[in-house]
């Protein structure tokens, strides 16, 4: 993987690594929501939110679209669920690559 693609790989990742931002990938996972919608349900200063919600698209996780006053965001790409779906799933398991012993290598 060359560095620019390894660079842009982690900053999408990373865009995900923060539980508001996990919490409002949930909720526009069952549809589009405005900007005071997420506040709401997430809670914390609209600054805040907005922040998050930026950061999020400019990764590509989320599009928006201004409708009248209001700007509603919705998921880029349906995929992301599936996708924090099998992050779960890792983070729930038990942490060992499956190895018997520490002392065999590892081939994961």
């Amino acid at each position: 993987m060359k560095a620019l693609e390894s660079d842009r790989l982690v900053q999408v990742i990373k865009a995900l690594a923060h539980p508001t931002r996990l919490e409002i990938v949930q909720l526009l996972a069952s549809g589009t929501q405005s900007v005071g919608a997420l506040q709401a349900h997430v809670g914390g200063d609209l600054s805040t939110v907005s922040k998050h919600l930026t950061l999020m698209r400019k990764a590509g996780w989320i599009r928006c679209e201004k409708q009248g006053q209001q700007v509603i965001y919705q998921l880029a790409c349906e995929c992301l669920p599936t996708f924090l779906h099998c992050i779960q799933d890792i983070a729930a398991s038990d942490s060992s690559c499956g190895c018997e012993s520490e002392s065999e290598s590892c081939s994961l």
